[in-house]
C-alpha cells in the first residue's frame, strides 16, 4: 500500500449524490449502467458509468444515495463522457457493491 500526504488526501472530493436516472449501457464492453447522479446545486448532475449490473437492476438505483470521486477529468467511456466515479467495493464474489452513506446528507457534501 502506498502512503499518501494528508495534503493530497485534502484534493480528493469525494461527495454524496443521488442517482436520479439509470440506463442500460448496451455500447459497454462489460456490462454496465449510464447513472446520472445529482450532486446538489454547486455541482449538478454528472454521468457515470458503473459496473454494477450483477446486484442492481436500473429501477432499483433511482433515488439511491451515492458516494462519488467528482474531481478526476472526464472519460470517454464509447460514447458516453463519465464525469465522475461512483464508488463501490468488490465483495468475496467479484461483484460491485455501492459506497452508501447509512442515513441521509444534504446532496453535494463532501467527505469529512
Amino acid at each position: 500500500m502506498e502512503m499518501i500526504s494528508w495534503r493530497e488526501f485534502e484534493k480528493v472530493e469525494l461527495r454524496v449524490g443521488r442517482i436520479i436516472q439509470a440506463d442500460r449501457f448496451p455500447e459497454a464492453r462489460k456490462p454496465a449502467y449510464i447513472l446520472h447522479v445529482d450532486l446538489g446545486q454547486e455541482l449538478g448532475v454528472k454521468k457515470s458509468t458503473a459496473q454494477i449490473t450483477d446486484l442492481y437492476e436500473p429501477q432499483d438505483l433511482i433515488g439511491k444515495l451515492v458516494v462519488a470521486l467528482v474531481n478526476l477529468p472526464p472519460k470517454q467511456i464509447g460514447p458516453v463522457t463519465s464525469e465522475c466515479l461512483v464508488t463501490g467495493f468488490s465483495n468475496q464474489n467479484g461483484e460491485i457493491v455501492l459506497c452508501v452513506p447509512d442515513y441521509s446528507v444534504p446532496l453535494g457534501t463532501k467527505i469529512s
